[in-house]
């Protein structure tokens, strides 16, 4: 078991509460495989995307790509448009152990990389990302993992002694980043492993460790 005492439990959201994936909705609006890559390599990239994570608005994300792109608009657009379609459903056990830790009394909040606008229809269509204390949403405040200013931020926000709090993130640089900050932090895979990573913190009772 950890020496540590977790006070704190911190969940990241996508791809640890809810799946993310944006060739749902693409592989429909551009059926060629070969021509999605390179939409996505090219146009509407995981870095353009990450900007909006940071607090960029859409229509400026959207104009900068009609600059150099306008014979792409209604893709460009579909982005946004489409974006519920690309976070069809939640990761039903991460999310039981959430709500399992907020029942016990535990201390819960939420820290993800999210723009402000898709976070608040994602709240709408998943109404458990409304339970715990809180959240701090990239978005808002111009910060984003995994530089250490956002974990400061939400120590500060939430009232957390980062020596006893515990970060769940899917990404290993912002589990990195946490333990930078001074926090303690897994790196999430499935919920299987999650339950032994838990498991050595003191965080599950004898019953809900993974059998053998």
């Amino acid at each position: 078991m950890a020496e540590a005492e977790i006070r704190h439990i911190v969940f990241d959201i996508g791809k640890v509460l809810i799946h993310y994936d944006p060739n749902l909705p693409f592989s429909r609006i551009i059926p060629d495989a070969e021509e999605r890559a390179w939409f996505f390599a090219n146009v509407c990239t995981h870095d353009w995307n990450l900007e909006q994570d940071r607090g960029r608005t859409w229509d400026e994300a959207e104009a900068l790509l009609l600059a150099d792109h306008p014979e792409r608009e209604e893709q460009i657009r579909a982005f946004r448009r489409h974006w519920h379609e690309m976070v069809p459903h939640a990761y039903e056990e991460s999310v039981a152990l959430m709500l399992g830790f907020i029942e016990e009394g535990r201390d819960v909040t939420m820290l993800t990389n999210f723009a402000s606008d898709t976070f608040r229809q994602a709240q709408e269509i998943f109404p458990f990302l409304k339970v715990p204390r809180g959240v701090t949403v990239s978005g808002d405040i111009g910060l984003i993992k995994p530089q250490r200013e956002i974990y400061e931020t939400h120590v500060k926000s939430f009232g957390l002694d980062p020596a006893h709090t515990l970060f769940i993130d899917d990404a290993p640089a912002n589990v990195e980043g946490a333990k930078a900050a001074g926090w303690h932090a897994v790196l999430f895979t499935d919920p299987a492993a999650l339950r032994v990573d838990l498991a050595t913190y003191g965080l599950l009772k004898t019953e809900e460790m993974p059998q053998a």
